[in-house]
């Protein structure tokens, strides 16, 4: 797969934005019902730092780094394990590398944190979880594949790694907000919440109950994510003649609606995150 240039929102993404030369990766079909995307972004430069943002985009994830000095978080100044499961991002970001370091990111829907790996997601918000911490034997080895082999043969372990927790877990999907996720998904958050708990059949109370067990945020909130991440995509673009075009493009009542949302995901406003 070639490389391409391209604006991400992960990390949370992960949910890092960046313009760099970033490799991404198709999932196989084995891991593609729990697998959004896979990237990887290698750094060979040693005297070079790198500080990604990164912001809300709905999706947890896992991610294996390597660094000559580590990886970090700001502003809490926290060193991240080499391989560990992160929840939702809500609030901005950073994560600051020095040195040379490259990392794959598998990008996951956010259904997986429980049923996968038995965590409350809602623990995982703007955190992360060590996977060597759960101690078992898959997880040991895939950190031992790891280690053994090049970036370039990473995606092929942690596809196998998912593949065996899948086939170990699967009965405890709750395949009702699987279905809801794809739907907000496909229809870029601005479906309504109570069509899509009339499409699938399910109560209110039942519906924003399990849907926030499962993935963390309440369903309007991970709407609001999927807004917010294509009104960035856009943004960065700069393919609009005034704001309000992203704004009502991207189902936004009004701009000064836009502007809160996007405030409260990025820290500052469009005007000021463009410049």
């Amino acid at each position: 797969m070639p490389d391409k240039k391209l604006l991400v929102l992960r990390k949370s993404k992960p949910a890092f934005q960046l313009y760099m030369e970033l490799k991404t990766i198709l999932p196989d079909s084995s891991v593609a019902l729990f697998v959004k995307n896979i990237l990887v972004l290698e750094e060979a430069d040693k005297h070079k730092t790198t500080v990604l943002p990164f912001y809300a985009d709905g999706y947890p994830g896992i991610m294996f780094q390597q660094t000559e000095n580590g990886l970090y978080v700001l502003p809490h100044n926290k060193k991240m394990p080499e391989l560990f499961l992160y929840g939702q991002t809500i609030h901005p970001i950073e994560l600051k590398i020095e040195g040379s370091f490259r990392f794959i990111v598998f990008q996951l829907y956010p259904f997986v944190l429980q049923s996968f790996f038995n965590v409350n997601p809602a623990d995982l918000n703007d955190d992360c979880f060590d996977l060597a911490q759960l101690n078992e034997p898959y997880v040991s080895s895939l950190i031992a594949r790891l280690h053994g082999t090049n970036a370039a043969g990473w995606d092929t372990f942690i596809t196998g790694f998912l593949s065996t927790v899948f086939e170990a877990k699967k009965k405890k999907i709750d395949f009702k907000i699987q279905q809801a996720l794809q739907l907000i998904i496909k229809n870029n958050g601005r479906q309504t919440i109570k069509a899509i708990r009339e499409e699938l059949n399910i109560t209110e109370r039942t519906f924003e109950r399990r849907f926030t067990e499962q993935t963390g945020v309440s369903p309007k909130q991970f709407s609001k994510m999927i807004q917010f991440q294509l009104s960035l995509d856009d943004l960065a673009k700069k393919e609009f003649v005034q704001l309000t075009d992203v704004v009502y493009k991207n189902g936004f009542s009004d701009q000064s609606h836009f502007i809160r949302v996007f405030k409260a995901f990025t820290g500052k406003t469009p005007a000021k995150f463009n410049k």
